[in-house]
């Protein structure tokens, strides 16, 4: 079983491994990684358990290339470098391989459909509640404001024939921590399904998990997600072939002053989210969902089911804890019923 804001995965009940791969059946291997700070795991159905070690190796080199890309702490990734290019003046556009182009044109359609809720380009500020963290105090309000100058992703011009990048303002810093991983866990099933013809195959990063076609004799992958309240229970959802991100204040916080502030901030104000909430979507694939449930945890409930609404074969649940710490659940209209 998996633990994690994303839940848990149930595994089926079946004959052992051993006795499945004597029987050329598929069987079940799991297999972990860290990458992308945190940990990647891949569950898989296959015959045998050197093709399956194989094709996990693969896809966990898959993810930590896309990380080698994408990190905003490794100091030669690509965009970090990206960034460096124009940490003094704006200068010419920069042309970037396809992988972190094709997530900043996501990035870009998600900015530009919540209203500006999900911005890639609020780096600086993330930079500063990094700080905070670690120091347990608010980032100073003149550091705060000079890093909210540098954010907007209105400020991030992509030329989609030539695949360059220009950051129209000095010091941008982009962070893609909140697209990166649902991307990463949707091209390591790929890598999994078209190098290995492994099609029965789950990916999970943290909370961020991408299904594939369900385990042998099943109907759906069941995955369990964990509650906000400790008066709630898990919630069990059945996926194949989807995604499902869940994003909340349940572990990644910090309290300074008596508030509590989620990781996930607010573009427009600087500041991490104060009100409790945990926020699920599924979707198509990883990166939407990953991508949507920062963009519907910014914003007010309603605002953020009409965008999920909007969003062909998604859906989203919202938790919000209100007075007495009692959980009110919204849900959208495709999201399913218990």
């Amino acid at each position: 079983m998996f633990a994690a804001p994303g839940g848990e995965i149930n595994p089926p009940s079946g004959p052992r491994l051993v006795a499945n791969v004597l029987k050329g059946e598929p069987s079940r291997f799991e297999f972990e990684s860290k990458h992308m700070g945190t940990t990647f795991r891949i569950v898989l159905y296959a015959t045998d358990k050197a093709v399956a070690k194989k094709a996990a190796d693969a896809a966990f080199t898959r993810v930590a290339q896309l990380d080698a890309t994408m990190s905003d702490y490794k100091k030669d990734s690509e965009l970090t470098l990206l960034c460096k290019a124009f940490a003094t003046d704006v200068g010419d556009p920069v042309a970037v391989g396809d992988d972190l182009f094709f997530v900043l044109q996501k990035a870009d359609e998600l900015s530009k459909k919540s209203d500006g809720a999900f911005d890639v380009t609020v780096g600086p500020v993330v930079q500063l509640w990094r700080l905070a963290r670690r120091t347990q105090q608010f980032p100073d309000a003149k550091e705060l404001a000079a890093a909210r100058a540098k954010v907007g992703y209105q400020k991030v011009k992509l030329d989609t024939t030539k695949k360059t990048v220009r950051l129209t303002i000095p010091g941008m810093q982009l962070d893609l921590g909140g697209i990166a991983k649902g991307y990463a866990a949707d091209e390591a099933l790929k890598l999994l399904r078209e190098k290995f013809g492994i099609t029965q195959a789950l990916v999970a990063a943290y909370g961020d998990i991408t299904c594939g076609d369900p385990p042998p004799g099943e109907q759906a992958w069941k995955v369990d997600i964990a509650p906000i309240a400790k008066s709630q229970k898990p919630r069990t959802l059945k996926l194949a072939n989807a995604a499902v991100s869940t994003s909340g204040d349940l572990e990644q916080f910090v309290e300074i002053a008596g508030v509590r502030y989620s990781h996930v901030l607010d573009p427009k104000t600087g500041v991490g989210l104060t009100g409790r909430r945990s926020v699920t979507v599924i979707a198509p694939n990883g990166i939407t969902a990953d991508s949507m449930t920062k963009a519907v945890s910014v914003l007010p409930p309603e605002q953020g089911l009409k965008l999920v609404d909007a969003t062909p074969g998604a859906a989203t649940s919202i938790v919000v804890l209100g007075q007495n710490n009692k959980p009110v659940v919204t849900a959208s209209k495709r999201f399913p019923d218990e």
